[in-house]
């Protein structure tokens, strides 16, 4: 039975121009792909997108917890965990039992960083045909009282703990784009650094730059990846070619 860990990006699952603007349509969708494969393990992660990026930008929660203003810790987490329980019951409505889990209360970092976080509960879950569900949260810090830690960054912590058959990420754009506005079909860390410098402009997000690293890192460590648009999610599920970017290392 394959293994795979899957991200659905902020902007897949979120409007990031409204507030809270949940793409419903999408997530159920993404959810069916995921049900009709029911040989295929799924550990489920999905950004915050437009539940959860305001409150924290807000509160200056990427910089740590303001002097007096604890408030955003509540407040960003809510935003979060409401668009999680949408992504779970769709994956129930679908006929894939799931479970949220909430880094938050399951999760250290230390100045922006994840330390050793226990993935063992998220393996059980897996062996009992359960699909785990997890988020982008901010989470306690030992360095700045509290912090953002992405879903990329999720993604990477869990590959590395469950040794996954593949790796990817969903999102809004068919993978990363080179200067001609087509999709570059593979980055090794030897070429990836001018696509990271200037990929800001092919992700409506703005997020790529942090996406390449975190899985050149991964790759760095053996452990390849994808990143290819939500709508070929049943291709990558399946091992099939996804049309997206093939993440490696070397270089």
């Amino acid at each position: 039975m394959a293994r795979v860990v899957l991200k659905l990006g902020g902007s897949v699952v979120t409007d990031k121009a409204g507030d809270c603007a949940v793409r419903n349509d999408r997530i159920e969708e993404c959810a069916g792909e995921i049900a009709r494969r029911p040989g295929v393990q799924v550990v489920l992660v999905h950004g915050a997108g437009s539940c959860g990026h305001p409150q924290a930008h807000r509160h200056r929660l990427d910089q740590g917890v303001p002097p007096g203003d604890v408030a955003g810790i509540s407040e960003t987490h809510h935003a979060v965990a409401g668009l999680n329980r949408i992504v779970v019951d769709a994956l129930r409505r679908a006929g894939r039992e799931a479970v949220g889990i909430h880094p938050l209360g399951h999760c250290v970092a230390a100045a922006g960083r994840l330390q050793d976080p226990d993935w063992r509960p998220v393996g059980l879950m897996l062996s009992l045909g359960i699909t785990p569900v997890l988020h982008g949260d901010v989470v306690m810090d030992t360095v700045r009282g509290a912090s953002i830690v992405s879903g990329d960054q999720l993604v990477s912590s869990l590959a590395r703990a469950l040794s996954p058959d593949r790796v990817g990420l969903a999102t809004d754009v068919p993978g990363v784009l080179g200067g001609d506005g087509t999709v570059v079909g593979r980055i090794r860390r030897g070429e990836g650094k001018g696509l990271v410098a200037g990929s800001r402009n092919t992700d409506v997000t703005g997020g790529m730059e942090g996406k390449l690293e975190e899985l050149l890192a991964l790759a760095d460590a053996g452990i390849g990846s994808s990143i290819f648009h939500a709508s070929r999610i049943g291709d990558f599920l399946d091992g099939r070619p996804h049309g997206g970017t093939t993440v490696e290392g070397g270089g």
